[in-house]
């Protein structure tokens, strides 16, 4: 007979007694034809359910989901108490035109200085040239949106000829560039650029509706079972503000992946290390913006997707609130646990960017009564005292709990840092059940993404699907109506043990990752990989944030020994991005980090 757990209310969990749970993955790593091999046996009838239920017992799933009586009911969507207003904040309108929210974002940031960056030697003192940059190039004539596309056009095309060949765009068409550029080269000749977008060039993740591109959300096919008609409501928003779109970027298949492996389009490698994989799913948007190729892009974020390749390639990643964004032309546009999001090489990029996109759908105003969007006012002198008086929440062995301990120092130096430079307290905060999360996702993410794919996959669509899509869909398919409860009810317990951190830190403070970015091994570029202890590490402090809806920013705050980038991650409590906006502007522009220029870049205007 089964012993059965019965959990205490989350209310009354004595935080004090909690003691930190490691994550132990059991699983094996498997590439190549065994890979194939291992596929075929776990979608087989009989001996693949004994399989994925032999590995989920290993992993505790079946006791927690079970075997166990949680007291919480469940929470189907973030719900999330009512707020209080952000200090020395600018209140955004997100019911108006994205070019005026634009305009109120460029308001918020300090004066644009051109000989700060125009007078620079790139050589000597690498720095990303970023959206301002352009638009001052644009008006004072030193180039054209024109211009710029057809180096990228040619960077493009240099780039898939390569060997080994690995697309940055799994769609793009040359024409309808110039065609965009010759549009907004046009705006600015005439005096009338649409917003300090126009003219800037951005690429779109292949899991959200940028028209006339395919959405093949990394897939072979999956365009042929749902055409796009028009833009993604995000896109929309861009496109307004006289965004260039250059195409679609490449992703891990379906966003079921932490590494960015597509073995349909070839994998995106890391700018930094050829041999090193960019982090996904975002893994095509991340590069496009490392090797300076784009100013930003958009990807989408429902297990980390955005901040893990954004750490990974040393540039700038952030993950809206829940609800904040309007997900209405993505493919995971019904789920609860994912966004779109901006990423881009500083953070006033993001700021920009995420002003053009934000607005909740109007399903999402009414359940979710989101507060007014904020942006943080850089210009103001406050904003200083403002940083001052904010409380990091660190959880100190989660935090050291890396794969490497260069990560968790370089994290820890930059908390000092903001300790001994704008005396922000530190303080020690406990959150339960980190593991007992982590399954909640993956049942949760799981179960919403194989209902979306089960029709197709029941018409034999699913051989069509890489080895490691299929791998995860068959421990998907092993999960029932049950577990997906349990799981609810679990994301409840959660968002009470993060609010009560909430209660002690305005900010949570964490690495990004557990691990940077981890090499490709040779079989897995055409057949894929199954790791679950890497993913365990990309993943170890992401899916919180997911679960729960809440808002959180990667900032790039070093290198390790290798070169390879490390990133810091800041959790904020609901709707308060501009919190985390301002605490990471101050450590980009003050911390004093000195850029390395990727192995793979591209000097889009000094070329």
């Amino acid at each position: 007979m089964v012993k059965k757990k019965v959990l205490i209310p989350a209310d009354e969990v004595d935080l004090t007694t909690v003691k930190y749970q490691y994550d132990q993955i059991v699983a094996p790593h498997i590439t190549g034809a065994v890979l194939g091999l291992f596929v075929t046996m776990a979608e087989a009838p009989v001996i693949g359910p004994l399989i994925i239920s032999y590995l989920r017992k290993q992993n505790n799933m079946v006791e927690l989901l079970k075997n166990t009586v949680i007291p919480e009911s469940p929470m189907y969507k973030p719900e999330f108490p009512p707020q209080e207003m952000e200090q020395d904040v600018t209140v955004i309108e997100e019911t108006g035109s994205p070019e005026d929210r634009v305009a109120e974002a460029l308001k918020c940031l300090p004066e644009y200085d051109p000989a700060g960056c125009w007078d620079d030697d790139l050589e000597t003192s690498f720095r990303y040239w970023q959206i301002r940059d352009f638009s001052y190039a644009y008006r004072a004539r030193l180039a054209t949106p024109s211009m710029v596309a057809e180096k990228i056009i040619s960077f493009l095309e240099e780039f898939d000829n390569a060997n080994p060949t690995t697309p940055l765009l799994v769609s793009c068409d040359a024409e309808d560039i110039r065609k965009q550029a010759a549009a907004s080269t046009q705006r600015f000749e005439e005096g009338n650029p649409i917003s300090v977008l126009d003219g800037i060039f951005m690429a779109i993740k292949d899991d959200i509706d940028c028209y006339p591109h395919p959405t093949k959300g990394g897939t072979t096919w999956f365009h042929e079972v749902r055409p796009v008609k028009k833009d993604a409501v995000s896109v929309s928003r861009l496109r307004s503000c006289g965004v260039i779109l250059i195409g679609k970027a490449n992703m891990h298949e379906f966003g079921l992946g932490t590494t960015g492996n597509n073995a349909n389009y070839g994998t995106t490698r890391n700018p930094h290390a050829h041999d090193r994989y960019t982090g996904g799913s975002s893994s095509g948007p991340a590069a496009l913006v490392a090797s300076g190729l784009c100013s930003a892009s958009l990807g989408t974020d429902g297990g980390g997707s955005i901040r893990i390749p954004s750490s990974l390639c040393g540039v700038v990643g952030l993950k809206t609130t829940y609800g904040r964004t309007d997900m209405r032309g993505s493919l995971c546009g019904s789920g609860t646990v994912e966004i779109s999001g901006p990423m881009a090489s500083s953070v006033e990029d993001v700021m920009l960017v995420y002003a053009a996109i934000l607005g909740s759908s109007p399903a999402d105003r009414i359940s979710l009564k989101p507060s007014p969007p904020c942006l943080p006012n850089l210009r103001s002198e406050a904003r200083l005292s403002t940083v001052g008086s904010l409380r990091l929440g660190k959880y100190t062995e989660w935090f050291n709990d890396v794969y490497s301990p260069e990560i968790s120092q370089k994290c820890e130096d930059a908390l000092n840092w903001l300790s001994e430079t704008y005396n922000c307290q530190t303080v020690e905060i406990t959150i339960p059940e980190l593991n007992e999360m982590r399954t909640a996702h993956v049942v949760s993410i799981g179960s919403e993404g194989l209902c979306s794919l089960n029709p197709y996959c029941e018409e034999g669509r699913g051989s069509k699907l890489t080895y490691d899509t299929r791998t995860n869909l068959a421990l998907f398919r092993s999960l029932s109506a049950t577990d997906y409860i349990a799981a609810q009810q679990i994301r409840r317990r959660m968002m009470n043990y993060h609010m009560q951190a909430f209660k002690k830190a305005d900010v949570i403070v964490t690495p990004t990752t557990g691990m940077t970015a981890p090499l490709i091994p040779a079989s897995a570029l055409k057949s894929g990989e199954t790791n679950l202890v890497v993913s365990g590490y990309l993943m170890r402090f992401i899916v919180g944030a997911n679960l729960l809806g809440l808002p959180a920013i990667s900032i790039p705050i070093g290198y390790d020994k290798q070169g390879l980038p490390i990133g810091l991650q800041l959790i904020g409590r609901p709707w308060s991005e501009a919190t985390l906006l301002r605490l990471a502007s101050v450590i980009e522009v003050s911390y004093g980090i000195t850029k390395k220029k990727p192995a793979l870049y591209f000097d889009i205007l000094n070329q």
